[in-house]
């Protein structure tokens, strides 16, 4: 009887006015000039390595630490098993945006997808969507294959770290969607809690463009320390920076939301969050560790997602996100993708093969190949080295800032800290770790007879992934393999 009602009081408004009104805030359940509802309208807002545990909704003791994020879960459900396919942030973002592992999309490091693989954002245009992308620009490429209407960078916008910017061209965004008649796909990347961390030094480069003063400033006695680094006085010092980025951060998602909501489309509009990776300290991003590829992945989706939801059992990967954002637009999923679309587990389904997930590391910023791939499912997790060989020694980004210097400087007189440093440091072919009780993956069962079961079994996966995938580890693998069966007892 409403809707009846409804239909007569608008054939009493004159042709302008009702023009007028379809584009009205609150009125996008219609699109422009027509009686069908609005095609679905997409805003993916994504953090620069957030750990997995940093947001308050994932159970984080530390105060008042991601409020706006808070509030989004409640509105509707994040997953305990997400991860992203790749610990960094470059081929992460390729592989959200391709649905496909490094080593099919051609972006194993810094570099750009292959033409021939489809974007997400090209697929998206053909679709009809207007598109647009706040932040990390740089690191979608090539252009052509990500052909944005709407891009604003880091230097535009505070370093990627200014609120008020994000609100200011989120708004923008949308009015030009408004205008044009089109469901609307935004991308919009925050660039905290990245390093420079809130009160630490920035490189010369970074200088050209001011970085906006926190509103909120953790102190060290605040913060939690992660467990897997030691708690030292100068890694309390940089993970208050960081924890002061990632409130920063909260508040960007805040204003960002905010926009949205002031354009009346939020009705419409499902909205995905997620980090591209883990936490730019050691044993987290440009690893396979359980905190380099976790990530706090959540949606709202009014009307489809019930609010107030936790998916505890299934596992997400970052390629999965492509297939899941064509499904939901009724767009088609190009046969070639390596990720599926969670829409069932969004309905509340249930989907099979949800029980693990593979992840990988090719290659640090300038090209220095530290190989890797991992096995997670929620009781263990397995890590092939492939670059392992005792002498070559790690260094990647996250080993940059006050902690490894600490861990560093403590490690002569503490043997902890010291067998922490060298595993860092040059690592061993194969980790083992039940990170069901040991989340912080201090204790490699790789040589542990209890396990021995397991490790064969997640050893012959991980051998079946390769061969499915074509990864180019395989002969690798495959010979690391041959030399430890010799002595490796079989399993029952």
């Amino acid at each position: 009887m409403k809707s009846v009602n409804s239909h007569r009081m608008l054939k009493l408004i004159p042709a302008a006015g009702l023009a007028l009104l379809l584009w009205l805030p609150g009125s996008s359940g219609f699109a422009a000039g027509t009686n069908a509802p609005a095609k679905l309208n997409i805003l993916f807002i994504t953090a620069d390595d957030m750990n997995y545990d940093t947001p308050g909704f994932t159970g984080n003791r530390v105060p008042d630490i991601t409020p706006n994020l808070d509030r989004l879960a409640s509105e509707g459900m994040w997953f305990e098993q997400a991860h992203v396919a790749v610990a960094v942030c470059q081929p992460s973002r390729e592989c959200l945006m391709t649905g496909r592992y490094p080593h099919h999309n051609g972006a194993t490091g810094f570099y750009p997808v292959r033409a021939d693989v489809p974007t997400l954002a090209e697929l998206l245009k053909a679709g009809g969507y207007q598109l647009g992308i706040l932040g990390k620009v740089i690191h979608l490429r090539p252009a052509s294959k990500f052909p944005w209407d709407f891009a604003h960078d880091q230097a535009e916008l505070g370093n990627g770290r200014d609120p008020a910017k994000y609100y200011q061209f989120t708004r923008e965004f949308l009015q030009q969607a408004n205008a044009s008649g089109k469901p609307f796909f935004l991308m919009a990347n925050s660039h905290d809690p990245h390093r420079p961390f809130a009160g630490a030094e920035s490189p010369a480069f970074l200088r050209q463009s001011p970085f906006p003063p926190p509103k909120r400033t953790y102190t060290p006695d605040e913060i939690v320390v992660p467990g897997f680094l030691p708690d030292l006085p100068a890694v309390r010092k940089e993970m208050a920076q960081y924890y002061t980025s990632a409130h920063r951060c909260d508040e960007t998602i805040g204003e960002i939301l905010r926009a949205l909501d002031e354009s009346g489309r939020a009705g419409n509009t499902l909205v995905m969050f997620l980090s591209d990776n883990g936490i730019s300290e050691p044993f987290g991003k440009s690893n396979c560790y359980l905190t380099s590829t976790r990530t706090p992945w959540l949606v709202r989706w009014p009307g489809k997602v019930k609010p107030g939801r936790v998916n505890h059992e299934n596992f997400i990967s970052g390629i999965d996100f492509m297939p899941t954002i064509l499904e939901a637009a009724g767009l088609t999923i190009p046969p070639d993708t390596d990720g599926r679309s969670m829409l069932r587990l969004l309905n509340g389904g249930q989907q099979a093969r949800r029980d693990h997930v593979f992840t990988c590391y090719n290659e640090a910023f300038g090209g220095k190949p530290y190989p890797m791939r991992c096995l997670q499912n929620k009781r263990f997790g397995y890590i092939f080295n492939a670059w392992a060989d005792g002498k070559t020694r790690y260094n990647t980004e996250p080993m940059s800032g006050l902690a490894f210097k600490a861990m560093k400087q403590a490690a002569p007189g503490d043997k902890a800290i010291a067998d922490r440093v060298e595993l860092l440091v040059h690592r061993v072919p194969e980790e083992l770790y039940d990170v069901s009780a040991d989340p912080a993956a201090l204790h490699n069962l790789i040589a542990e007879p209890a396990h021995h079961n397991e490790l064969a079994q997640m050893r012959q996966m991980m051998l079946k992934w390769m061969e499915d995938t074509r990864d180019p580890l395989l002969p690798q693998f495959r010979a690391t393999l041959e030399a430890r069966f010799a002595t490796f007892p079989k399993s029952d």
